[in-house]
C-alpha cells in the first residue's frame, strides 16, 4: 500500500525517504546546511529532501525555478535560500527572494513526510524508477515533485492513460458522455485522468471506478486535501481503487492558479485529453492547448451547436483536436497499432441485401396500385422475361404479390422501414 511505499527503507523505484528519515531530521530541521543532511541522510537523500522542502516554496509551474533547479540542482538552491551569506539566485528580485526565503524558513520536511505517510502515501521525485518521464517533457515547468496517495505505480499507470476533463457545471449529456467515457476506456485497459471537480471531472472518475477500472485524480491542492468537499466520498474511492497525485505539500489548499497550472500535469501525464462540454473561458481548454503544445492527442466531443457549454470544445475541434464519440474512437487514436474502433453504418435493411436488378423493380412499383410486368420493365431498364422472373423472387421475399396479370407491393413492403435516414 502506499503507507508501505512512503516508510520503506527501498521501495524498488529508488531511495523512498520515509518517516525513519525523518526522525533522523528531528534534530536538524530543513534549514539546517547542506553538510548536516549530508551526514544525516547522504547526498542523494539530502536532495531528495531539499526537493520536499522547495515544493512549499517554489508554486508549481514557476519555470523560473525550474530553471535554478536544473542549473544548481535542489540542495544548493536550498541553500542559497536558507544558508546566511549564500550566493543568489539569478532573475530573483529582492523582493521575491525574500518571498521565497519567508516560505522556506517555514518548511519542514520532517513534518511534511509524518503528514504524508499517515494519509498512507509517499513523495517521488525525478530520478526515481516510479517518476513518470514524460512530464520531463515541461521543462522547466516541471513539477519539483510528486506527493502520492494510493498503491499503484504511477509510471506504469500513466503509460496507458488518458485525460477526460471538462465543465464543472455541465449537462446531462456531458455528464453522461464523460461517464461512458470513463466506463469504456477502462472497460479496454486504460487509465482515466481527471482533476476529481464537480461536473465532467467526477463523471469520468465514476465512471472508470463502475466499471471497475483505474483512475487517477490530480490535485490542485495537498493530496491530504478533500477538494471540492463535495467529492469526499469519490476522493476516498480513488485513493482506494487509483491514485491521488499533488505538487502540493500536505495540507495545502488550493487556489485559483493553482487549478490552471495543475491542468499542465494532467496533460503531460496523459497519452491525450479529450475535453466533454467547455466554454469558451474554460480551464480544461487550458489542458488541451497545452497537450497540443507538447504534441499529445487533442480530442473533443461534440455538442449541441446552439450550446455555450460545446462552444469551446466545437473551437478546439476547429483548431485541430480530433472528434470522438465514445471509448473506442478515443483508443484508435491513443492506442497501439491494430487498437481500430469498428466500422461505423446504419442499420442493413431487407432491400439493401437485393441485387440491383431487383432493386430497381422493386423501385419502380407504385406505392399505391399495380403494375404489370411490362411497364415494370419499361422503367427499371431490363426485359420483361427477366422482370417477371425477378418479381417471383420478390415474391419469396414478401415484398410483393400478385393481382390478375399485375405486381404490386405487400402491405407489410410499404410500411417498413425500407428507406434510409437521409431519404435514400
Amino acid at each position: 500500500m502506499g503507507g508501505d511505499r512512503a516508510g520503506g527503507p527501498e521501495s524498488g523505484r529508488g531511495r523512498a525517504v520515509g518517516p525513519g528519515d525523518g526522525e533522523r531530521l528531528a534534530h536538524d530541521r530543513a534549514g539546517g546546511p547542506e553538510s548536516e543532511w549530508g551526514r544525516v541522510v547522504g547526498p542523494g537523500d539530502a536532495e531528495r529532501l531539499a526537493r520536499i522542502a522547495l515544493t512549499r516554496v517554489i508554486e508549481p509551474g514557476d519555470e523560473r525555478g525550474g530553471r535554478w533547479l536544473r542549473e544548481f540542482g535542489a540542495r544548493e538552491v536550498w541553500d542559497r535560500l536558507t544558508a546566511p551569506g549564500a550566493g543568489a539566485l539569478p532573475g530573483a528580485t529582492p523582493r521575491r527572494l525574500a518571498g521565497y526565503r519567508a516560505r522556506a524558513a517555514g518548511a519542514d520536511p520532517r513534518r511534511d513526510l509524518e503528514a504524508v505517510t499517515a494519509a498512507r502515501g509517499r513523495f517521488i521525485c525525478p530520478g526515481d524508477l516510479e517518476w513518470p518521464t514524460q512530464l520531463d517533457d515541461l521543462g522547466d515547468a516541471r513539477p519539483i515533485g510528486l506527493w502520492l496517495r494510493g498503491g499503484p505505480d504511477l509510471r506504469t499507470w500513466a503509460v496507458r492513460s488518458v485525460a477526460v476533463v471538462g465543465a464543472r457545471a455541465c449537462t446531462p449529456y456531458g455528464a453522461h458522455m464523460a461517464a461512458a467515457l470513463g466506463s469504456g476506456l477502462a472497460e479496454r485497459g486504460w487509465v482515466v485522468v481527471s482533476g476529481a471537480a464537480f461536473g465532467i471531472d467526477g463523471a469520468a472518475h465514476r465512471g472508470a471506478l463502475a466499471a471497475g477500472g483505474a483512475t487517477v485524480a490530480v490535485l490542485a491542492c495537498g493530496v491530504d486535501v478533500v477538494y471540492p468537499h463535495g467529492h469526499a466520498e469519490l476522493i476516498g474511492r480513488i485513493a482506494e481503487q487509483g491514485l491521488i497525485v499533488g505538487e502540493l505539500p500536505p495540507g495545502d489548499h488550493p487556489t485559483p492558479s493553482r487549478f490552471v497550472l495543475r491542468n499542465r500535469v494532467i496533460a503531460a501525464l496523459t497519452r491525450g485529453t479529450v475535453v466533454v462540454e467547455a466554454e469558451h473561458r474554460s480551464g480544461s481548454l487550458v489542458t488541451a492547448r497545452c497537450a497540443q503544445r507538447l504534441s499529445r492527442h487533442t480530442m473533443g466531443v461534440p455538442g449541441p451547436a446552439t450550446s455555450g457549454l460545446s462552444a469551446g470544445v466545437h473551437e478546439l475541434l476547429r483548431g485541430g483536436a480530433v472528434l470522438v464519440t465514445d471509448a473506442d474512437e478515443t483508443v484508435e487514436l491513443v492506442g497501439d497499432m491494430g487498437e481500430l474502433a469498428p466500422p461505423r453504418r446504419g442499420p442493413v435493411l431487407p432491400r439493401d441485401l437485393l441485387d440491383p436488378v431487383s432493386a430497381r423493380i422493386l423501385e419502380a412499383l407504385p406505392a399505391r396500385g399495380s403494375a404489370d410486368p411490362a411497364r415494370l420493365a419499361r422503367d427499371a431498364g431490363t426485359t420483361p422475361d427477366e422482370t417477371l422472373g425477378r418479381l417471383y423472387g420478390l415474391h419469396g421475399l414478401g415484398f410483393v404479390e400478385r393481382h390478375g396479370d399485375n405486381w404490386r407491393l405487400t402491405p407489410q413492403a410499404i410500411h417498413r422501414p425500407n428507406t434510409r435516414r437521409d431519404g435514400t
